[in-house]
């Protein structure tokens, strides 16, 4: 069995929950087996990163035994004479990996899990974040008078919390800490640190113990800054801290994870390894690697037992397709550090696969079918196509912001 051909889109999320666009694989093998994988923030047009895909694929995949996967992991980490970590590169990578496990699967007959050390969890506990009343699921009720932006409007957080723990939820996440600018780590302004108390500590009220609190700030903090929000956010035990400092400053949060008490979580901009056991070395307790640019299934495997021996857990991120949060589950299903997997739900998220993994209550049911457990409505994908250019994935804004900022997210640039 050769891994022969590659097929690659690129569809657009009506409503942009979980990015701009997704870039999909779609790989079969001289024997007729297909496998589909999901490429995750590749920082070019979605048209560029498939053909970015469909270059690494013909140089370095083409004709290999799809078994070999650390032979293909190499070759992609070295090429260019690089042999370090490249997000870009392991973005394109990942979603190739997870395709070849996909085929894997059902070559053997098996679920992905099964070749990954065997199922441990029956079970995975999931969040979601709080999104804003005009994305809300079809049966929530919405009694506050505000805009329905759990990001700026505390009441409307706690309601949105109460509709995700009527679901099943147990936890739940939000970062009302924005906006995120492009400069860096930054010193929040009291506003905006008054604005995450307010919102954390209406959210305990109104959730009690029947939800744990994640808190987000996408790494946009100095040190200092990091420390005064967490020095006010630990009344309220949130489970997590997330991302408090830019991802290339490990010693920074380092620091971060000395002052609070609240564990550290990181990893959704990190790849490979490499890259995790840099934070793991300085303190952080909760790794997330985002399955779509951590290295693929393999390499995810990999760091999630590299967590193990710092007594460190894994809460894969996800911000993307239904593809990349079946690969991160496998993963999860397998590892016994596993705490909790982010998940989206809408109505595209649900439409464009045919056979999807089955959630129910605030848990994800580990699948019996083989491969990834999952196909593709490639229909539905072809009726949501991508114009090249626009906005990337995911964008920061573009706007220096200062330390007396007041404006929220939706008024940056």
């Amino acid at each position: 069995m050769k891994l022969k051909d590659i097929k690659t889109f690129v569809t657009v999320p009506p409503t942009g929950i979980g990015g701009s666009f997704w870039v999909i694989v779609k790989l079969t093998t001289d024997n007729g087996i297909e496998g589909i994988g999901e490429c995750y923030g590749i920082p070019v047009s979605g048209d560029i990163a498939c053909r970015m895909v469909e270059d690494t694929f013909e140089r370095f995949i083409a004709g290999e035994d799809p078994h070999n996967v650390e032979t293909m992991f190499r070759r992609v980490y070295s090429g260019g004479f690089t042999q370090r970590p490249d997000i870009t590169m392991m973005a394109v990578f990942s979603g190739i990996e997870m395709a070849v496990w996909d085929i894997l699967g059902k070559a053997q007959n098996q679920p992905v899990y099964n070749l990954l050390g065997g199922r441990f969890h029956p079970r995975l506990r999931t969040y979601s974040y709080l999104y804003p009343k005009a994305y809300a699921p079809p049966g929530w009720v919405w009694q506050g008078t505000g805009q329905g932006d759990p990001y700026h409007e505390p009441d409307a957080a706690a309601e949105a919390a109460l509709n995700y723990v009527a679901m099943g939820y147990t936890a739940i996440k939000q970062d009302p800490a924005g906006p995120y600018s492009f400069q860096g780590g930054r010193e929040l302004s009291l506003h905006e640190l008054s604005r995450s108390e307010a919102n954390v500590k209406r959210l305990r009220e109104t959730v009690g113990d029947r939800a744990d609190i994640l808190f987000g700030t996408h790494g946009q903090m100095t040190t200092s800054s990091a420390i005064r929000l967490a020095k006010r956010l630990e009344p309220y035990d949130p489970l997590w801290f997330e991302e408090p400092c830019p991802p290339d400053q490990m010693d920074a949060l380092a620091r971060v994870v000395q002052a609070t008490s609240i564990p550290i979580a990181t990893g959704e901009r990190l790849t490979t390894k490499i890259e995790f056991h840099q934070a793991l070395k300085a303190g952080v307790s909760i790794l997330q690697p985002d399955i779509g640019r951590s290295g693929g299934i393999w390499e995810t495997k990999k760091i999630a037992i590299l967590a193990e021996v710092f007594n460190a857990q894994i809460a894969p991120h996800i911000y993307c397709g239904p593809i990349a949060h079946a690969a991160a589950a496998h993963v999860a299903f397998s590892s016994p550090n596993f705490l909790v997997l982010e998940t989206i739900d809408t109505a595209f998220h649900r439409d464009i696969l045919t056979k999807r993994l089955d959630w129910e209550d605030g848990y994800l049911n580990a699948p019996t079918e083989p491969g990834l457990g999952i196909e593709l409505n490639e229909e539905l994908v072809l009726a949501h196509p991508y114009t090249t250019g626009g906005r990337l994935h995911l964008e920061m804004c573009q706007t220096p912001l200062s330390s007396a900022n007041e404006k929220p997210i939706q008024e940056i640039e």
